[in-house]
């Protein structure tokens, strides 16, 4: 009897010791596996392209801001302006609307200023003259239309418009899209500015052309 339970121990040690082995070669794999998944997760996000402000291509160079906009599309998505990062104009923010929607930049700072826009539709081009002799030197001046920009400008507001950098705006007609970013006191043509003509035979939309956008870096204002 005692040499019965002598060997019943024996296969009983013995066959703990097969379990524990097998139990840790399985939890090694599975510790192996679980660290290779890991560092791979790890190597797949860290090549992820990296984001630049406002979603632009590229980063800017020192003393420049980003920025990046689009014009309405047709009469139900308006446009949107974004600088450094901040979403100054947009659908989302409510603070767009028919006609040109305009945001004012600090040009030293980066920091927004004001944001309007003007009905050339059914409004009054009055205030939107006022509005631009109204804009100090060294401020950056950001366009975008919505459903139509052009019906009510007059040769007098083309003209300040022009002064800011602008040579599409001489063009600007009934429903055409169109952004643009330049400068008060700015003294050559601004090379920031898209415009697609109203024309049936090319219109994305029934009445009115596509989306334009636009990005890149303005040089910020040297004292």
């Amino acid at each position: 009897g005692a040499a019965k339970l002598v060997v019943v121990v024996a296969i009983f040690l013995f066959t703990f010791y097969v379990i524990t082995q097998v139990f840790e070669i399985k939890m090694d794999a599975n510790l192996g596996h679980i660290f290779a998944r890991s560092a791979l997760d790890a190597a797949a996000h860290s090549t992820k392209p990296p984001r630049y402000k406002c979603g632009i291509s590229k980063a800017c160079p020192e003393k420049h801001f980003a920025f990046k906009m689009a014009s309405g599309a047709a009469n139900v998505v308006g446009p949107k302006i974004c600088v450094e990062d901040n979403i100054l104009m947009s659908g989302v923010k409510n603070n767009v609307g028919r006609g040109i929607n305009v945001a004012l930049v600090n040009g030293k700072t980066g920091e927004p200023l004001d944001t309007k826009f003007f009905d050339m539709w059914g409004g009054d081009v009055a205030p939107f003259i006022e509005f631009l002799k109204s804009i100090q030197d060294g401020t950056i001046v950001l366009m975008g239309t919505y459903d139509d920009g052009a019906t009510k400008l007059n040769e007098e507001a083309r003209k300040l418009i022009a002064e800011l950098g602008s040579t599409s705006i001489t063009n600007l007609g009934f429903r055409d899209n169109w952004v643009f970013c330049g400068g008060k006191g700015i003294k050559t043509k601004s090379p920031f500015e898209q415009h697609i003509k109203n024309n049936k035979d090319t219109n994305k939309y029934e009445g009115w052309p596509e989306v334009v956008e636009m990005e890149g870096c303005i040089p910020q204002k040297q004292d």
